[in-house]
């Protein structure tokens, strides 16, 4: 498959797509100003998933929340989040990409002010489902959008800045959430991480309307349907996985928790039965075969799936090690991320540059320099000490690792899609990141708090020591699983 399914290459280098109705053949207004509208919504929204780790110990604190309690208050939001990227990207097939990414802006921004606002913890996560909503609304249409709008070279351009958007969004969280949480304005402490978004998000609603093509449906898109009975059995499957992830390490893994894991491998099951016969009476799966089954989706999908899972696992255990274990200020714990941020928004942007021969293999070999760079960082940190120039330089390198696995593999599997699957291909793509972060959270995180027994640094030594070993296992094992996959392809 060539390259044109993403870049558009028949067409004129550098042009941009109509805007939409009565603007046939003229180019979209500004669309450096849209451009940076629907990314500035997704940095936001993939922000959100990560600038709460840093806040973590103040929520804690303050709120006096339970493990289980600030692990829903983190993984809330990428539940909601992950369960309705799908379904969002459905909706915005029939009610119109514009329409829905203001919609999902006006929900996450509204719910961002009312978590800034909670009291207590119930009110803290509900309210954090609500910003998944909203994103998983919003999101989406990011990627739709910058189709419609971006054609020839400038959307091989604005698909690198997106893709290293993606990427860095991470650590940048954790490194904005460390400014915030220590700047305490007001007094606020731990607040301003989700009252940040407020003007943001109110400003980009008063600008957006102005900029964002108008919406337009094709024929095939207003004949596709929502597909309820997938949607509802998918998030069943989702909340049944993820929810004794969560709880089961506070509440001491009871029956209750294999139950739900082991009846929601029966729903997805089922799921994809029900997609299965859909697409055979021609209707519109959630999730299409035909992405499935395109050569080498399995290989990209385990690396993206992977590299977030470890990434979001590490942020969380570092997070409370650095500041719980070691005594790092949020400020300090935040910019020691920075470290990571640079480098794995550095790689997306540059990777490309690579020799075309060498990308296919992009994947494997940055989960292996993640791996290594894991095992220097539990080296770092061992014994209690902060890790001092060694800390930084295995940030350095493991924000590299995480960089080349993730950027390439999910350029590259938007590439090898059909043209037109690309829609279905990049919110499979998304919700299976997003899954994978929320894994990272909950089961990595819930093996930090089990092995960490008592306060100080040594006890957090040892519980992050344990859990590094656990991702230098799982780099290992994902390079060594698609290398294999790629040789015999």
């Amino acid at each position: 498959m060539t390259n044109t399914a993403l870049t558009g290459a028949a067409s004129p280098r550098g042009a941009t797509a109509p805007a939409g109705p009565g603007t046939a053949g003229r180019p979209a207004p500004r669309p450096g100003l849209l451009l940076a509208i629907i990314l500035s919504g997704q940095f936001m929204a993939l922000l959100d998933v990560f600038i709460v780790n840093v806040a973590a110990p103040t929520i804690r604190t303050d709120l006096h929340a339970s493990g289980a309690g600030l692990q829903l208050v983190i993984a809330g939001y990428t539940i909601a989040y992950a369960v309705l990227l799908i379904t969002g990207a459905r909706l915005g097939d029939l009610l119109g990409h514009r329409r829905l990414f203001l919609a999902g802006l006006a929900l996450f921004t509204a719910s961002s002010l009312a978590c800034g606002l909670a009291q207590h913890t119930g009110e803290l996560i509900g309210f954090r489902f609500a910003q998944g909503t909203g994103s998983a609304l919003m999101i989406p249409q990011v990627l739709s959008l910058l189709q419609i709008t971006f054609v020839g070279e400038a959307r091989t351009r604005a698909m690198s800045v997106y893709s290293a958007v993606l990427a860095s969004g991470a650590a940048l969280g954790q490194s904005l959430g460390g400014v915030l949480v220590s700047a305490d304005l007001f007094g606020t402490g731990w607040r301003p991480v989700f009252l940040v978004n407020v003007p943001i998000g109110l400003l980009m609603l008063a600008v957006a309307p102005r900029v964002l093509p108008a919406d337009t449906r094709s024929a095939p898109e207003r004949r596709r349907g929502l597909d309820l009975p997938g949607l509802l059995v998918l998030a069943a499957a989702v909340t049944l996985f993820t929810v004794p992830l969560v709880l089961g390490q506070e509440e001491g893994w009871p029956v209750w928790g294999w139950v739900c894991l082991g009846l929601s491998a029966l729903l997805f099951a089922a799921f994809t039965v029900l997609e299965t016969r859909l697409a055979r009476r021609g209707g519109a799966p959630l999730v299409s075969g035909r992405v499935l089954r395109t050569p080498g989706m399995a290989r990209f999908v385990t690396v993206i799936v992977l590299t977030m899972a470890v990434n979001a696992g590490f942020l969380f255990a570092v997070a409370l090690h650095l500041q719980s274990g070691i005594g790092f200020s949020a400020l300090r714990t935040g910019l020691t991320f920075a470290t990571c941020a640079v480098t794995f928004g550095g790689v997306g942007l540059t990777w490309r540059r690579l020799p075309a021969a060498w990308r296919p293999w992009l994947g494997v070999t940055g989960l292996a320099v993640a791996a290594v760079s894991l095992a220097g960082l539990g080296l770092a940190l061992r014994g209690g000490g902060d890790g001092g120039a060694w800390l930084y330089v295995t940030l350095l390198t493991l924000g590299a690792g995480l960089g080349l696995s993730f950027s390439p593999s999910f350029t590259l599997a938007l590439v090898t899609v059909a043209p037109q699957d690309a829609a279905d291909a990049s919110g499979l793509l998304t919700t299976v990141a997003q899954l994978g972060q929320l894994v990272g959270v909950a089961a990595l995180g819930s093996l930090y708090l089990n092995q960490l027994h008592g306060p100080g640094a040594h006890a957090s030594a040892h519980s992050f020591g344990v859990t590094s070993v656990v991702l230098v296992a799982v780099c290992a094992a994902g390079a060594l699983f698609t290398g294999i996959r790629r040789r015999t392809a």
